[in-house]
Protein backbone atom coordinates (compact mmCIF):
# COMPACT_ATOMS: atom_id res chain seq x y z
CA UNK A 1 0.00 0.00 0.00
CA UNK A 2 1.51 3.29 -1.39
CA UNK A 3 1.82 6.09 1.12
CA UNK A 4 -1.22 4.72 3.08
CA UNK A 5 -3.11 7.51 5.35
CA UNK A 6 -2.79 6.73 9.16
CA UNK A 7 -4.95 7.29 12.36
CA UNK A 8 -3.81 6.69 16.09
CA UNK A 9 -6.69 6.98 17.58
CA UNK A 10 -7.93 7.68 21.50
CA UNK A 11 -12.04 7.46 20.69
CA UNK A 12 -14.82 9.16 22.80
CA UNK A 13 -15.84 7.52 25.86
CA UNK A 14 -19.35 9.10 27.23
CA UNK A 15 -21.08 8.00 29.93
CA UNK A 16 -24.55 8.44 31.19
CA UNK A 17 -26.09 11.76 32.16
CA UNK A 18 -27.79 12.84 35.63
CA UNK A 19 -29.63 15.93 36.75
CA UNK A 20 -28.09 17.62 39.92
CA UNK A 21 -28.40 20.68 42.14
CA UNK A 22 -25.78 22.76 42.11
CA UNK A 23 -25.02 25.35 44.94
CA UNK A 24 -27.65 27.99 44.07
CA UNK A 25 -30.76 25.16 44.34
CA UNK A 26 -30.83 24.98 39.99
CA UNK A 27 -31.02 21.71 38.05
CA UNK A 28 -27.52 21.03 36.24
CA UNK A 29 -26.60 18.23 33.34
CA UNK A 30 -23.67 16.38 34.61
CA UNK A 31 -21.82 13.62 31.97
CA UNK A 32 -20.31 10.72 32.60
CA UNK A 33 -16.50 10.32 30.83
CA UNK A 34 -13.78 8.09 31.38
CA UNK A 35 -9.96 8.09 30.68
CA UNK A 36 -8.27 5.03 28.75
CA UNK A 37 -5.02 6.01 27.15
CA UNK A 38 -2.25 8.27 28.95
CA UNK A 39 -4.24 6.72 32.42
CA UNK A 40 -2.68 4.53 34.51
CA UNK A 41 -6.22 3.25 35.90
CA UNK A 42 -8.59 3.87 33.24
CA UNK A 43 -11.54 4.68 35.15
CA UNK A 44 -14.82 6.66 34.54
CA UNK A 45 -15.50 10.08 36.58
CA UNK A 46 -18.42 12.48 35.81
CA UNK A 47 -16.91 16.03 33.89
CA UNK A 48 -17.83 19.83 33.03
CA UNK A 49 -17.54 18.85 29.44
CA UNK A 50 -19.89 17.59 27.42
CA UNK A 51 -20.46 15.90 24.02
CA UNK A 52 -18.55 18.12 21.25
CA UNK A 53 -18.14 21.29 24.22
CA UNK A 54 -14.85 21.32 25.59
CA UNK A 55 -14.38 22.76 28.96
CA UNK A 56 -10.71 22.93 30.85
CA UNK A 57 -10.11 21.63 34.00
CA UNK A 58 -11.26 17.89 33.99
CA UNK A 59 -8.78 14.98 34.42
CA UNK A 60 -7.14 14.47 30.94
CA UNK A 61 -3.68 12.66 30.51
CA UNK A 62 -1.53 12.66 27.89
CA UNK A 63 -1.57 9.41 25.69
CA UNK A 64 2.07 8.96 25.99
CA UNK A 65 2.13 5.52 24.30
CA UNK A 66 -0.02 6.88 21.19
CA UNK A 67 2.02 9.82 20.76
CA UNK A 68 5.25 8.70 21.16
CA UNK A 69 3.87 5.77 18.31
CA UNK A 70 2.63 8.47 16.00
CA UNK A 71 5.37 10.58 15.49
CA UNK A 72 7.51 7.63 15.31
CA UNK A 73 5.69 5.77 12.64
CA UNK A 74 5.56 9.18 11.12
CA UNK A 75 9.17 9.74 10.74
CA UNK A 76 10.42 6.01 9.92
CA UNK A 77 7.45 5.15 7.40
CA UNK A 78 6.70 8.79 6.11
CA UNK A 79 3.32 7.97 5.60
CA UNK A 80 0.59 10.20 6.51
CA UNK A 81 -0.13 10.18 10.28
CA UNK A 82 -2.27 12.02 12.35
CA UNK A 83 -2.82 11.57 15.98
CA UNK A 84 -6.84 12.58 17.30
CA UNK A 85 -7.09 12.84 20.94
CA UNK A 86 -11.35 12.12 21.10
CA UNK A 87 -11.25 12.97 24.58
CA UNK A 88 -9.41 15.94 24.43
CA UNK A 89 -11.95 17.27 21.83
CA UNK A 90 -14.64 16.55 23.87
CA UNK A 91 -15.71 14.68 20.37
CA UNK A 92 -19.19 13.23 20.15
CA UNK A 93 -19.51 10.18 18.66
CA UNK A 94 -21.41 11.31 15.67
CA UNK A 95 -18.63 14.34 14.85
CA UNK A 96 -15.62 10.94 15.47
CA UNK A 97 -17.60 8.86 12.86
CA UNK A 98 -18.25 11.35 10.95
CA UNK A 99 -14.59 12.21 10.98
CA UNK A 100 -13.76 8.73 9.60
CA UNK A 101 -16.01 8.40 6.99
CA UNK A 102 -14.91 11.58 5.63
CA UNK A 103 -11.10 10.96 6.07
CA UNK A 104 -11.33 7.25 5.05
CA UNK A 105 -7.98 6.01 7.00
CA UNK A 106 -5.91 3.09 6.08
CA UNK A 107 -5.00 2.09 9.19
CA UNK A 108 -6.80 3.25 12.65
CA UNK A 109 -4.88 2.41 15.67
CA UNK A 110 -6.75 2.12 19.52
CA UNK A 111 -5.07 1.87 22.12
CA UNK A 112 -7.57 0.13 24.98
CA UNK A 113 -8.21 -1.45 28.67
CA UNK A 114 -10.24 -3.61 30.21
CA UNK A 115 -11.72 -1.33 31.67
CA UNK A 116 -13.07 0.57 28.36
CA UNK A 117 -13.12 -2.58 26.38
CA UNK A 118 -17.09 -3.91 26.71
CA UNK A 119 -17.83 0.08 25.63
CA UNK A 120 -14.84 0.18 22.66
CA UNK A 121 -15.83 -3.32 21.57
CA UNK A 122 -19.22 -2.03 20.69
CA UNK A 123 -17.67 1.16 18.62
CA UNK A 124 -15.45 -0.83 16.75
CA UNK A 125 -18.44 -1.97 14.39
CA UNK A 126 -19.49 1.45 14.19
CA UNK A 127 -16.18 2.48 12.99
CA UNK A 128 -16.02 -0.43 10.80
CA UNK A 129 -19.57 0.36 9.24
CA UNK A 130 -18.49 4.17 8.45
CA UNK A 131 -15.07 2.93 7.47
CA UNK A 132 -15.35 -0.51 5.98
CA UNK A 133 -11.87 -0.46 4.08
CA UNK A 134 -10.07 0.77 6.99
CA UNK A 135 -7.80 -2.18 9.17
CA UNK A 136 -8.34 -1.44 12.69
CA UNK A 137 -5.70 -2.15 14.85
CA UNK A 138 -6.07 -2.80 18.21
CA UNK A 139 -2.89 -1.72 21.22
CA UNK A 140 -2.35 -1.32 25.37
CA UNK A 141 -3.21 -3.28 28.40
CA UNK A 142 -6.69 -4.98 26.48
CA UNK A 143 -3.92 -6.65 24.60
CA UNK A 144 -4.06 -9.29 26.71
CA UNK A 145 -7.45 -10.74 25.29
CA UNK A 146 -5.82 -10.56 21.76
CA UNK A 147 -7.05 -13.87 20.86
CA UNK A 148 -10.44 -12.99 21.57
CA UNK A 149 -10.37 -9.86 20.21
CA UNK A 150 -9.30 -10.90 16.85
CA UNK A 151 -11.64 -14.08 17.05
CA UNK A 152 -14.78 -11.91 17.81
CA UNK A 153 -13.70 -8.34 16.63
CA UNK A 154 -13.16 -6.98 12.87
CA UNK A 155 -10.06 -5.92 13.74
CA UNK A 156 -6.62 -6.68 11.73
CA UNK A 157 -3.85 -6.88 14.98
CA UNK A 158 -3.64 -6.48 18.30
CA UNK A 159 0.01 -5.59 19.34
CA UNK A 160 1.51 -6.41 22.81
CA UNK A 161 3.23 -3.38 24.98
CA UNK A 162 4.44 -0.39 24.03
CA UNK A 163 3.59 0.15 20.20
CA UNK A 164 6.36 2.04 18.01
CA UNK A 165 7.77 -1.32 16.59
CA UNK A 166 4.78 -3.15 16.35
CA UNK A 167 3.03 -0.36 14.38
CA UNK A 168 5.51 -0.58 11.79
CA UNK A 169 5.23 -4.11 11.54
CA UNK A 170 1.93 -4.16 10.91
CA UNK A 171 2.11 -1.25 7.81
CA UNK A 172 4.94 -3.68 6.47
CA UNK A 173 2.15 -6.73 6.04
CA UNK A 174 2.09 -8.07 9.86
CA UNK A 175 -1.52 -8.83 11.28
CA UNK A 176 -2.97 -11.02 13.74
CA UNK A 177 -0.71 -11.26 17.40
CA UNK A 178 1.96 -9.08 17.34
CA UNK A 179 4.71 -9.47 19.85
CA UNK A 180 6.77 -7.01 22.40
CA UNK A 181 9.31 -5.39 20.97
CA UNK A 182 9.94 -2.72 22.93
CA UNK A 183 12.68 0.63 21.88
CA UNK A 184 15.88 0.47 23.05
CA UNK A 185 17.22 2.85 25.52
CA UNK A 186 19.36 4.23 22.32
CA UNK A 187 15.94 3.68 20.24
CA UNK A 188 14.43 6.13 22.88
CA UNK A 189 16.62 8.56 22.57
CA UNK A 190 16.88 8.75 19.08
CA UNK A 191 13.40 8.81 18.27
CA UNK A 192 11.23 11.62 17.50
CA UNK A 193 9.16 13.32 20.22
CA UNK A 194 5.39 12.42 21.06
CA UNK A 195 2.98 13.80 18.37
CA UNK A 196 1.25 17.60 19.83
CA UNK A 197 -0.41 19.66 17.63
CA UNK A 198 -2.20 23.32 18.31
CA UNK A 199 -5.52 22.09 19.28
CA UNK A 200 -4.46 19.74 21.71
CA UNK A 201 -1.07 20.89 23.36
CA UNK A 202 -2.74 22.66 25.88
CA UNK A 203 -5.92 20.99 27.05
CA UNK A 204 -4.46 18.13 29.05
CA UNK A 205 -5.20 18.82 32.87
CA UNK A 206 -4.06 17.36 35.95
CA UNK A 207 -4.89 19.03 39.16
CA UNK A 208 -2.25 17.50 41.31
CA UNK A 209 -0.03 17.90 43.04
CA UNK A 210 -0.96 21.34 44.63
CA UNK A 211 0.59 23.85 43.01
CA UNK A 212 0.35 23.20 39.72
CA UNK A 213 0.70 26.14 37.51
CA UNK A 214 -1.71 25.74 33.99
CA UNK A 215 -1.51 25.04 31.41
CA UNK A 216 0.98 22.12 32.15
CA UNK A 217 3.13 20.18 29.89
CA UNK A 218 2.89 16.09 30.86
CA UNK A 219 5.87 14.39 30.23
CA UNK A 220 7.96 11.17 30.57
CA UNK A 221 11.70 11.05 32.07
CA UNK A 222 11.91 7.57 31.72
CA UNK A 223 9.75 3.99 30.84
CA UNK A 224 8.97 1.52 33.73
CA UNK A 225 9.51 0.43 37.13
CA UNK A 226 11.07 -2.62 38.60
CA UNK A 227 8.51 -2.90 41.45
CA UNK A 228 5.61 -5.03 41.40
CA UNK A 229 2.37 -3.46 42.94
CA UNK A 230 -0.07 -6.17 42.46
CA UNK A 231 -2.79 -3.95 40.46
CA UNK A 232 -0.32 -1.60 38.75
CA UNK A 233 -0.97 -1.72 34.91
CA UNK A 234 1.77 -0.29 32.78
CA UNK A 235 4.87 -2.65 33.84
CA UNK A 236 2.93 -5.51 33.66
CA UNK A 237 1.37 -5.06 30.44
CA UNK A 238 3.03 -1.98 28.31
CA UNK A 239 6.75 -1.42 29.44
CA UNK A 240 7.25 -5.16 30.27
CA UNK A 241 5.44 -8.35 30.20
CA UNK A 242 5.25 -9.57 33.70
CA UNK A 243 1.46 -10.15 34.34
CA UNK A 244 1.72 -12.50 37.51
CA UNK A 245 4.92 -10.41 38.91
CA UNK A 246 7.21 -13.14 38.79
CA UNK A 247 9.34 -11.99 35.78
CA UNK A 248 11.91 -8.99 35.79
CA UNK A 249 11.17 -5.64 35.36
CA UNK A 250 13.61 -3.04 33.65
CA UNK A 251 13.27 0.69 33.49
CA UNK A 252 14.96 2.61 30.25
CA UNK A 253 15.59 6.50 30.92
CA UNK A 254 15.77 9.29 28.29
CA UNK A 255 18.85 10.91 28.33
CA UNK A 256 19.59 14.21 30.08
CA UNK A 257 20.55 15.71 26.68
CA UNK A 258 17.21 14.17 25.18
CA UNK A 259 15.01 15.70 27.89
CA UNK A 260 16.46 19.22 27.81
CA UNK A 261 15.80 19.23 23.75
CA UNK A 262 12.32 18.41 24.49
CA UNK A 263 11.08 20.38 27.30
CA UNK A 264 12.64 23.36 25.65
CA UNK A 265 11.17 22.57 22.43
CA UNK A 266 7.85 21.96 24.13
CA UNK A 267 7.92 24.86 26.17
CA UNK A 268 9.07 27.55 23.28
CA UNK A 269 6.16 26.27 20.86
CA UNK A 270 3.41 26.60 23.73
CA UNK A 271 2.98 28.55 26.75
CA UNK A 272 3.31 26.41 29.57
CA UNK A 273 3.73 27.30 33.33
CA UNK A 274 4.60 24.07 34.48
CA UNK A 275 5.92 20.71 33.93
CA UNK A 276 4.15 17.28 35.39
CA UNK A 277 7.06 14.46 35.20
CA UNK A 278 4.32 11.40 35.04
CA UNK A 279 6.45 8.55 34.39
CA UNK A 280 6.19 4.83 36.57
CA UNK A 281 8.34 6.00 39.17
CA UNK A 282 10.25 9.59 38.63
CA UNK A 283 12.77 9.44 41.09
CA UNK A 284 14.10 6.18 40.76
CA UNK A 285 17.96 6.86 41.83
CA UNK A 286 19.95 10.10 42.75
CA UNK A 287 21.40 9.76 39.53
CA UNK A 288 18.43 10.36 37.29
CA UNK A 289 16.86 13.10 38.98
CA UNK A 290 19.66 14.92 39.31
CA UNK A 291 20.00 14.89 35.69
CA UNK A 292 16.22 16.24 35.37
CA UNK A 293 17.46 18.91 37.97
CA UNK A 294 19.83 20.20 36.31
CA UNK A 295 17.91 20.47 32.79
CA UNK A 296 14.84 21.90 34.45
CA UNK A 297 17.07 24.30 35.90
CA UNK A 298 17.88 25.38 32.57
CA UNK A 299 13.80 24.80 31.00
CA UNK A 300 13.61 27.83 34.33
CA UNK A 301 9.72 26.76 34.88
CA UNK A 302 8.21 25.29 37.85
CA UNK A 303 7.54 20.95 38.11
CA UNK A 304 6.06 17.99 40.23
CA UNK A 305 6.40 14.66 39.46
CA UNK A 306 5.24 10.84 40.50
CA UNK A 307 7.51 9.38 43.16
CA UNK A 308 8.00 6.55 45.85
CA UNK A 309 9.07 7.85 48.92
CA UNK A 310 12.60 5.72 49.53
CA UNK A 311 14.52 6.09 45.92
CA UNK A 312 16.41 8.90 46.41
CA UNK A 313 18.59 11.09 49.47
CA UNK A 314 17.36 13.88 51.39
CA UNK A 315 19.93 16.03 49.49
CA UNK A 316 18.35 14.84 46.26
CA UNK A 317 14.81 16.32 47.59
CA UNK A 318 16.43 18.90 48.33
CA UNK A 319 18.09 19.84 44.79
CA UNK A 320 14.38 18.60 43.33
CA UNK A 321 13.33 21.81 45.38
CA UNK A 322 16.00 23.83 44.69
CA UNK A 323 15.48 23.37 41.05
CA UNK A 324 11.92 24.32 40.43
CA UNK A 325 10.34 21.49 42.00
CA UNK A 326 6.60 22.65 43.99
CA UNK A 327 5.30 19.16 44.53
CA UNK A 328 5.29 15.31 44.59
CA UNK A 329 2.79 12.86 44.07
CA UNK A 330 3.76 9.61 46.43
CA UNK A 331 2.11 6.49 46.17
CA UNK A 332 1.35 4.71 49.71
CA UNK A 333 -1.56 2.38 48.83
CA UNK A 334 -2.23 1.66 52.49
CA UNK A 335 -1.88 2.80 55.86
CA UNK A 336 -1.43 -0.83 57.09
CA UNK A 337 1.60 -2.34 56.99
CA UNK A 338 1.10 -5.88 56.87
CA UNK A 339 -1.27 -4.41 53.00
CA UNK A 340 1.76 -2.70 52.09
CA UNK A 341 4.33 -5.68 52.26
CA UNK A 342 1.86 -8.80 51.75
CA UNK A 343 -0.70 -7.76 49.41
CA UNK A 344 0.55 -4.84 47.54
CA UNK A 345 3.87 -5.61 47.62
CA UNK A 346 5.26 -2.27 47.59
CA UNK A 347 7.60 -2.58 50.34
CA UNK A 348 7.79 0.91 51.62
CA UNK A 349 8.31 1.00 55.10
CA UNK A 350 5.41 3.30 56.53
CA UNK A 351 7.39 4.55 59.11
CA UNK A 352 10.27 6.12 57.19
CA UNK A 353 7.91 7.62 54.95
CA UNK A 354 5.76 9.20 57.36
CA UNK A 355 9.63 10.89 58.21
CA UNK A 356 10.36 11.97 54.21
CA UNK A 357 6.55 13.36 53.93
CA UNK A 358 7.66 15.83 56.99
CA UNK A 359 11.44 16.36 55.37
CA UNK A 360 9.47 17.28 52.40
CA UNK A 361 7.17 19.12 53.60
CA UNK A 362 9.64 21.31 55.36
CA UNK A 363 11.36 22.05 52.07
CA UNK A 364 8.27 23.87 51.08
CA UNK A 365 6.93 21.09 48.78
CA UNK A 366 2.96 20.01 48.65
CA UNK A 367 2.57 16.37 49.04
CA UNK A 368 -0.08 14.11 46.91
CA UNK A 369 -0.46 11.21 48.62
CA UNK A 370 -2.69 8.13 46.81
CA UNK A 371 -4.34 4.95 48.47
CA UNK A 372 -6.46 2.40 46.99
CA UNK A 373 -9.12 0.09 49.07
CA UNK A 374 -10.53 -3.35 48.08
CA UNK A 375 -7.63 -5.39 47.88
CA UNK A 376 -7.96 -9.07 47.70
CA UNK A 377 -7.49 -10.23 51.91
CA UNK A 378 -7.48 -6.50 52.91
CA UNK A 379 -9.89 -6.58 56.22
CA UNK A 380 -12.63 -3.69 57.23
CA UNK A 381 -9.84 -2.77 60.32
CA UNK A 382 -7.17 -1.86 57.64
CA UNK A 383 -8.66 0.15 55.88
CA UNK A 384 -9.64 1.97 58.93
CA UNK A 385 -5.70 2.00 59.78
CA UNK A 386 -4.94 3.64 56.02
CA UNK A 387 -7.74 6.45 57.15
CA UNK A 388 -6.03 6.91 60.53
CA UNK A 389 -2.52 7.25 58.27
CA UNK A 390 -4.13 9.60 56.02
CA UNK A 391 -5.28 11.76 59.14
CA UNK A 392 -1.68 11.84 60.95
CA UNK A 393 -0.29 13.28 57.89
CA UNK A 394 -0.01 17.39 56.55
CA UNK A 395 -1.20 15.91 53.11
CA UNK A 396 -1.88 18.85 50.75
CA UNK A 397 -4.24 16.58 49.31
CA UNK A 398 -5.08 12.76 48.95
CA UNK A 399 -6.23 10.00 46.48
CA UNK A 400 -8.50 7.16 47.25
CA UNK A 401 -9.92 4.91 45.43
CA UNK A 402 -11.04 1.47 44.51
CA UNK A 403 -8.55 -1.08 43.61
CA UNK A 404 -8.75 -1.54 39.56
CA UNK A 405 -8.82 -5.37 38.93
CA UNK A 406 -7.48 -5.06 35.00
CA UNK A 407 -6.18 -7.88 32.85
CA UNK A 408 -2.67 -8.72 32.23
CA UNK A 409 -1.82 -7.33 36.44
CA UNK A 410 -0.77 -9.81 39.29
CA UNK A 411 -4.34 -8.60 40.66
CA UNK A 412 -6.13 -10.23 38.01
CA UNK A 413 -3.69 -13.27 37.87
CA UNK A 414 -4.66 -13.70 41.75
CA UNK A 415 -8.04 -13.20 41.30
CA UNK A 416 -8.28 -16.03 38.53
CA UNK A 417 -5.86 -18.88 39.77
CA UNK A 418 -6.23 -17.84 43.76
CA UNK A 419 -3.18 -17.43 44.66
CA UNK A 420 0.48 -16.18 43.85
CA UNK A 421 3.69 -16.53 46.44
CA UNK A 422 5.07 -12.79 45.24
CA UNK A 423 1.69 -11.58 46.84
CA UNK A 424 1.11 -14.16 49.83
CA UNK A 425 -1.62 -12.17 51.78
CA UNK A 426 -3.65 -11.37 48.43
CA UNK A 427 -6.27 -14.25 48.84
CA UNK A 428 -9.72 -14.31 47.46
CA UNK A 429 -12.75 -14.64 50.12
CA UNK A 430 -16.63 -13.90 50.13
CA UNK A 431 -15.30 -10.16 51.15
CA UNK A 432 -13.43 -9.05 47.70
CA UNK A 433 -15.33 -7.04 45.94
CA UNK A 434 -14.08 -6.95 41.95
CA UNK A 435 -14.06 -4.31 39.81
CA UNK A 436 -13.06 -3.50 36.31
CA UNK A 437 -13.14 0.51 37.72
CA UNK A 438 -11.16 1.77 40.49
CA UNK A 439 -13.42 5.01 40.84
CA UNK A 440 -16.74 3.43 40.31
CA UNK A 441 -15.62 0.57 43.00
CA UNK A 442 -15.13 3.44 45.02
CA UNK A 443 -17.94 4.54 44.75
CA UNK A 444 -20.04 1.93 45.41
CA UNK A 445 -17.72 1.07 48.58
CA UNK A 446 -18.79 4.51 49.80
CA UNK A 447 -22.65 3.81 48.95
CA UNK A 448 -22.38 0.37 51.27
CA UNK A 449 -20.84 1.68 53.85
CA UNK A 450 -23.34 4.58 54.42
CA UNK A 451 -25.70 1.95 54.45
CA UNK A 452 -24.62 0.22 56.79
Amino acid sequence: MANPKILFSNPPWWGEREMIQDDRGELQTRCWSGARAGSRWPHTFAVTSSPDNFRYGNYLPYPFFMGYAASYVQKKSGAAVRMRDSLALAESYRSYLEHLEEERYDYIFIESATTSWEHDAQLLRRIKSVSPESRIVITGPVWVQGEAILAEQPVHAVIKGEYEKGALKVLNGACGMIEFDLLTPEEMNAAPFPYYDDTIALRYFDCNPKGMLLPHLQAWSSRGCPFKCIFCVWPSTMTGNDPDGTGQRTVRYYSKEYMEEFLLHMTRRYPYRSVYFDDDTFNLGNRHVREICEVMRKVGIPWSAMCRSDTISKECWRDMKESGCFGVKIGFESGNQHVVDNIVNKHIDLEQAREVIHYIKGLGMTVHGTFTYGLPGETAKQMEDTKRFIASLPFDTYQESGCAEIDGTPLHHVAQHGANEVYPGATITAEYRRGLDGSKKWREMIAKMEME
